[in-house]
């Protein structure tokens, strides 16, 4: 695999929510610059539309896969069958590719461009009317991320939420306008992990619960 000690290009990819999202991005130190993003809102085109996307960004920014140094890819929490199309998507590039990938918290990556220094709630859609969500002070997440109905969810003591649009207003906070990961923002949250030379951690996706569709043994059981 190579690893380098300076990561120049990032191939940034999430599937945690309703949107489809892929970006290439420039990470110079700590600070990333989108050069190309691609977002399509659809619950159901993870999978069609992913790779034309990775595809297009790469073309816009004027780059071939073969330039990439690393990639990053939100590690939810999200539903099963989404959240896999994104891991597995980016894990095939960086294999093919031979260099790094890097799993993040998807709630991190909202939190990373919406905090503005306040205490901050993270809430996205985990269906079966639950949410994922993620507490976050001074940048920090303080706790989750976790999985629960909107009405057993203390709002206190933050300050604002972000994230899903619908379950926002569910919440008597200022709602920050950021409702998805962004690629800069996933490539953010990695920047430490991306500047160094250790091996990155294990791709371990935050499902959270047992997917919804389950295997006919085990429903028989």
């Amino acid at each position: 695999m190579r690893v380098s000690s300076v990561i120049v290009l990032v191939l940034a990819v999430d599937t945690s929510t309703p949107a489809v999202t892929a970006g290439v991005v420039r990470l110079d130190g700590d600070t990333p610059h989108a050069l190309a993003t691609r977002i399509t809102v659809n619950a159901r085109a993870h999978a069609e539309v992913l790779t034309p996307h990775i595809l297009e960004c790469l073309a816009e920014a004027g780059h071939v896969p073969a330039d990439l140094d690393a990639v990053v890819v939100g590690a939810g929490p999200g539903p099963f069958t989404g959240l896999r199309v994104g891991m597995a998507t980016a894990a095939a590039f960086a294999d093919a590719l031979g260099i790094p990938v890097h799993g993040v918290c998807s709630l991190d990556a909202i939190a990373s461009e919406a905090a503005l220094g306040r205490d901050l709630l993270v809430v996205t859609d985990a269906r079966r009317r639950e949410v994922y969500w993620a507490r976050y002070s001074a940048g920090a997440r303080v706790e989750g991320p976790a999985v629960n109905k909107p009405a057993d969810l203390d709002p206190m003591p933050s300050a604002a939420v972000a994230g899903s649009a619908r379950h926002v207003d569910l919440f008597d906070l200022p709602v920050e306008p950021v409702e998805t990961p962004s690629p800069a923002a996933l490539v953010r949250v990695a920047a430490a992990a991306l500047n160094s030379d250790a091996e990155p951690e294990p791709l371990v996706p935050l499902y959270l619960r047992r997917p919804d569709a389950v295997e006919m043994a085990d429903r028989k059981k």
